[in-house]
C-alpha cells in the first residue's frame, strides 16, 4: 500500500446528478502541516532551526524534504544529511505536530544564512524576473544535456495515459497533483503525487537523491498540471532537459526555460501539445 493510501479523509456529502440527490461518503485528498527542522552544532552548540512549514499530503515526508533542500541549495546529496528524526505528537487521535529534524552537515552553516537571505528577496516586491533567472544561475549546478537522440511527438502524446495509470492517489480523490519521470528510451521511471504542485516535485527529486540519480540528465519531467517559474527551476538545478505539462506555462517559466536551454512543452492534451522553447530535442 502507498504511504498516502495509509491516511484516509472520508467526509459525507450529497451529492446531485441533475435533479436527483443522495447523500454519499467522498474520499478527499488529506492536506496537513510538516515542519521542516534544520539540526547543526555551531561553537560546541546543537542548534535547531525550522527552515519551513509546507502543507502536503502526508507519505514522502523525507523525500519531500531532500528535494526542498537540494531545490533550495542547502544540500548536494543526501551525504550531506548526518540523520534524520520524526517528530509526532498524537492528541485525541489526532496528530498535532508533524515535525522532521535532519541534522545537516555543520560545514553548510553558511548556506542555510543564505537561504534566509533568499527567501527575503523572494519574498521583496521589488525582484523582478530577470533576477529571479539570475538567482537561478547561480544555484544550477548542471548545464542541461544537448542530447543527439530526439523525443518522438507521438511518445510525448502518450505521455497523460501513462501518468493517469500511476496516479493511484488521484483516482481515489480526484484532488491531487502529480510529478513523473520518463527517460529518453521511453520507460517509467517514477512517480510522486501531493495536493501541492511544488511538493510533488519536491519529492521526486528526494527520490532521486535518495537512488542517486541526480542530475536527472537523461530523462523528462511530466507534470499533471500547469508549469511555473518554481517548477522549472527545480527542473533545471536537478539537470532535467524536458519539462512536459498538461496544463499552461507561465511567462517566466518560459523565459527561464529558454534561458537554460530546456526544452519546455504545454498543453498536452490529445494529439495537441506546444513547444515552447527548444524544440531541437523533438521530432516528428
Amino acid at each position: 500500500m502507498n504511504d498516502l493510501q495509509k491516511k484516509n479523509f472520508i467526509h459525507s456529502i450529497v451529492k446531485y446528478d441533475h435533479e436527483n440527490s443522495s447523500i454519499v461518503l467522498d474520499q478527499l485528498a488529506i492536506e496537513e502541516p510538516l515542519e521542516i527542522v534544520l539540526k547543526f552544532t555551531k561553537n560546541n552548540q546543537t542548534i535547531y532551526k525550522t527552515i519551513a512549514i509546507t502543507m502536503r499530503t502526508p507519505g514522502n515526508d523525507l523525500e519531500l524534504t531532500l528535494g526542498f533542500l537540494f531545490s533550495e541549495s542547502i544540500i548536494d546529496s543526501y551525504s550531506d544529511i548526518l540523520s534524520v528524526d520524526y517528530r509526532m505528537s498524537l492528541e485525541n487521535n489526532e496528530e498535532t505536530q508533524q515535525t522532521i529534524v535532519l541534522e545537516v552537515n555543520p560545514d553548510l552553516m553558511v548556506r542555510i544564512q543564505n537561504l534566509e537571505r533568499h527567501f527575503y528577496t523572494n519574498s521583496s516586491c521589488g525582484v523582478c524576473g530577470k533576477t529571479s533567472i539570475d538567482l537561478t544561475a547561480q544555484a544550477a549546478k548542471y548545464i542541461l544535456k544537448k542530447h543527439q537522440k530526439k523525443i518522438s511527438v507521438s511518445f510525448i502524446y502518450s505521455l497523460p495515459d501513462k501518468l493517469n495509470t500511476h496516479q493511484s492517489i488521484f483516482h481515489l480523490t480526484g484532488g491531487i497533483h502529480a510529478a513523473a519521470l520518463f527517460d529518453f528510451d521511453s520507460n517509467f521511471v517514477c512517480l510522486t503525487e501531493d495536493i501541492g504542485r511544488h511538493n510533488a516535485v519536491d519529492k521526486l527529486i528526494g527520490k532521486c537523491l535518495l537512488s542517486n540519480d541526480i542530475p536527472c540528465q537523461d530523462h523528462i519531467l511530466v507534470l499533471s498540471g500547469r508549469s511555473s517559474f518554481e517548477l522549472i527551476q527545480k527542473a533545471i538545478i536537478s539537470g532535467i532537459p524536458i519539462v512536459v505539462s498538461v496544463g499552461a506555462p507561465s511567462s517566466l517559466a518560459v523565459q527561464l526555460a529558454d534561458s537554460f536551454g530546456m526544452t519546455l512543452i504545454g498543453f498536452l492534451r490529445g494529439n495537441k501539445l506546444n513547444v515552447y522553447t527548444h524544440s531541437y530535442r523533438i521530432t516528428q
